[in-house]
C-alpha cells in the first residue's frame, strides 16, 4: 500500500509540475467570441481583430496561445482571479472596471451605435429620452449597458434596459419585435446589420470610446510587456493591417 501511495504521490507531483510548466508556456486569453469583427468563430476556428492581436502578442512573448471563450460578463472575474492571463474582447476603459483589473494602452477606437428596424420611429439618439418608453437591448456588462443605464437614471427617461448575454441575442430580440433598438459597438453593429435585412444604424452614434486589453493587477510585468508590444504593433503597421483586413 505504501508503494502504491508513494507512486500515486509521485504521479500527482509530476502532473501538477507539468500543468505549471504548460501554464508558464501558454498565454491564456479570455474572450467572448460572439462580437464580430473583433472575435467570432468561423469554420470552427477563432477569428477577428482581437484574436489576431492576441496571436501577435503570444508570438512576441514566445508563448503558445490558449483562447478561452466565455460569457462577456465573466471575463473580468477570470482575469482578476488569474484563471486567464489577459482579456481581449472590445473592452472599453472605465473607472469602474479599473477597480478590479488593469488596462493596457489602447489599441483601437470605436463608437457605440444604435441599431433599429428600417421602419422604426427612433431617428436619433435623443428620441430615446422622451416619454415613449422604448425598450433598449444591450449586451450584459458592456459599456452600452453601463452608459444607458446611467442615462435612464440621470435623464429620467421612461426607456427600459433589456440585457442579453451577447449582441446576437439582442439583435434577434429586435428582429422579433421584443425590443425597439440595440446599443452596441459600431463594428459589430455593422456586421449584424449586414447579416440581417430590415435593420439600419442611426446616423448619430451614441458615444465614442477606446479599446484596451485587461490584465490582473498582480501582473504588472506582463502589462509592461503587452504595452511594449502594442506600441511595436502600432508603429510597424501590424494593427492597422489587421483592422483593414476586417473593417472595409
Amino acid at each position: 500500500m505504501r508503494k502504491i501511495l508513494l507512486g500515486l504521490g509521485l504521479f500527482v507531483a509530476l502532473f501538477l509540475s507539468a500543468c505549471t510548466s504548460n501554464e508558464k508556456d501558454t498565454l491564456r486569453v479570455a474572450t467572448n467570441a460572439n462580437f464580430p469583427p473583433y472575435e467570432y468563430i468561423e469554420n470552427g476556428d477563432y477569428a477577428g481583430i482581437d484574436i489576431e492581436i492576441a496571436k501577435q502578442i503570444a508570438k512576441e512573448l514566445n508563448l503558445k496561445l490558449d483562447i478561452q471563450n466565455m460569457p462577456f460578463d465573466s471575463i473580468i472575474a477570470a482575469v482578476a482571479s488569474n484563471k486567464a492571463d489577459i482579456g481581449i474582447s472590445g473592452f472599453t476603459v472605465t473607472d469602474e472596471r479599473k477597480k478590479s483589473i488593469n488596462f493596457s494602452d489602447s489599441y483601437a477606437k470605436s463608437k457605440q451605435a444604435i441599431i433599429v428596424k428600417d421602419d422604426s420611429p427612433i431617428k436619433k439618439v435623443d428620441d430615446l429620452y422622451g416619454d415613449n418608453a422604448y425598450s433598449v437591448g444591450v449586451q450584459l456588462s458592456t459599456t452600452g449597458a453601463i452608459y444607458f443605464g446611467d442615462d435612464i437614471e440621470k435623464k429620467k427617461t421612461k426607456a427600459t434596459l433589456q440585457e442579453y448575454h451577447n449582441g446576437a441575442d439582442a439583435v434577434a430580440a429586435l428582429i422579433a419585435g421584443k425590443i425597439d433598438c440595440v446599443i452596441i459597438d459600431e463594428q459589430p453593429a455593422k456586421s449584424f446589420v449586414a447579416s440581417n435585412r430590415g435593420l439600419q444604424i442611426l446616423a448619430t452614434e451614441y458615444i465614442e470610446e477606446e479599446y484596451a486589453i485587461i490584465v490582473s493587477k498582480e501582473k504588472e510585468e506582463l502589462l509592461k510587456k503587452i504595452n511594449s508590444i502594442i506600441s511595436k504593433l502600432k508603429s510597424n503597421g501590424t494593427i492597422d493591417a489587421i483592422q483593414k483586413k476586417y473593417i472595409k
